[in-house]
């Protein structure tokens, strides 16, 4: 049975979500891109952007053998050549 971790995606500055360029917006459709791929693998269960009104970020949660295998997910997402991730390991509670 995998294990789940929750995946957040810091932005490399606290106003990307309302002022990303077009470089920065084409590497975002290639994160969302791959982590749709991860999600059909059942690798990612849910991800998306939240609007804390702190300042927005990205979370996503994986189910995944390892917390190796979930890095290589994170390290191999495009958003990672412009932000970077926490992954915190979590315990899922789940329909029966």
């Amino acid at each position: 049975m995998p294990s789940h971790f929750f995946l957040k995606l810091i932005p490399c500055r606290p106003t990307f979500a309302q002022d990303m360029t077009d470089s920065e917006r084409a590497v975002m459709q290639q994160h969302a891109a791959y982590l749709t791929g991860r999600m059909n693998e059942g690798k990612v269960i849910v991800f998306g952007p939240v609007m804390d009104p702190a300042g927005a970020y990205g979370m996503a949660i994986a189910a995944a053998e390892s917390e190796e295998e979930v890095r290589e997910i994170t390290a191999n997402d495009p958003a990672s050549t412009i932000h970077h991730y926490e992954v915190c390991p979590m315990r899922a509670i789940l329909p029966s």
